[in-house]
């Protein structure tokens, strides 16, 4: 298993050459769904453009968490800056939950106080569907590199993509409504995706709120750390075993009990040796032993 500081960059490395993919292809659509909403007069096409150039706020944060975590321990961050990537995190969450809530309150608006709608060029149809591709696909990508990467961070950033491509999709049916002379469909739409976009943007936010509260592991991979100090020759057992999340790694305390008649260095060795196995095995930061004598 590689060491944390050689997934930490190859996590950068991930994470940066997807941001950066991210950034191209929102730059692409904004230019293309802005322009293209003009000459056809849909409104509907110029918003989800708009709505791609705020994309790249996130995805600056991202480039600057993505950089920031990846700095060794200095004086004032004893345990490094992995944290960035909780609190960017948080940010994409809290952006998400902002979009879908926006989403619901437009659609709201709409249903209740109906507009009239213009004429719509079907030229505005093509654009959105193909916007939709677009960010279907970044989606799929970017989620592929977050999970081989094991970045929370990337992964509410991919999901971010999505929330922009169910934004597409509510345009194209807007368009489609337009078109067919029913313009309510792009209100339910809208409706639905923004339901979907809140609860995905307060699932994030929540989990990088209790991260960076010291939430511990989870169950089972609190026992799998305990079976792997506990079966460590020399161990007699062990207690007090707490863990915290730092970032996407893992920081560990525990009490390991060792036979009282042994050395200091002995006992000293079986400790080290169960920080080391734990180590190998899952993705720690610090593991933290205090010998017992039994």
């Amino acid at each position: 298993m590689n060491s944390p500081q050689s997934d930490s960059v190859e996590k950068q490395a991930a994470g940066k050459k997807s941001t950066l993919v991210s950034v191209a292809v929102n730059l692409a659509l904004t230019v293309g769904q802005v322009f293209t909403g003009l000459i056809s007069g849909s409104q509907g096409l110029i918003a989800d453009g708009i709505h791609s150039l705020t994309d790249l706020v996130a995805d600056f944060v991202v480039l600057l968490a993505n950089h920031h975590s990846s700095k060794d321990a200095d004086e004032d961050h004893r345990y490094g800056h992995q944290r960035y990537e909780t609190a960017a995190s948080l940010f994409l969450g809290v952006s998400l939950l902002f979009v879908g809530v926006g989403m619901l309150w437009s659609a709201g608006q709409k249903i209740v106080s109906p507009t009239a709608v213009g004429q719509i060029e079907i030229l505005a149809l093509y654009v959105a569907l193909g916007a939709l591709v677009a960010k279907e696909l970044l989606f799929r990508y970017m989620l592929i590199v977050a999970e081989r990467a094991r970045s929370s961070m990337l992964v509410a950033n991919a999901w971010h993509a999505r929330s922009d491509a169910a934004s597409s999709l509510v345009v194209a049916l807007g368009i489609v409504g337009a078109l067919l002379g029913y313009p309510i469909l792009d209100s339910v739409g809208a409706l639905v995706v923004g339901l979907m976009i809140a609860r995905t943007g307060w699932n994030f936010s929540w989990e990088a709120l209790h991260d960076l509260m010291d939430r511990a592991v989870s169950l089972e991979e609190h026992q799998k750390i305990e079976k792997i100090i506990q079966s460590t020759p020399g161990v007699k057992g062990c207690h007090d075993l707490r863990t915290r999340k730092m970032g996407d790694l893992i920081l560990v305390d525990v009490h390991i009990e060792v036979d009282g008649n042994e050395t200091v260095q002995v006992g000293h060795d079986i400790a080290q040796e169960a920080a080391n196995r734990v180590l190998a095995s899952l993705p720690i930061l610090n593991v933290m032993t205090h010998v017992d004598p039994v």
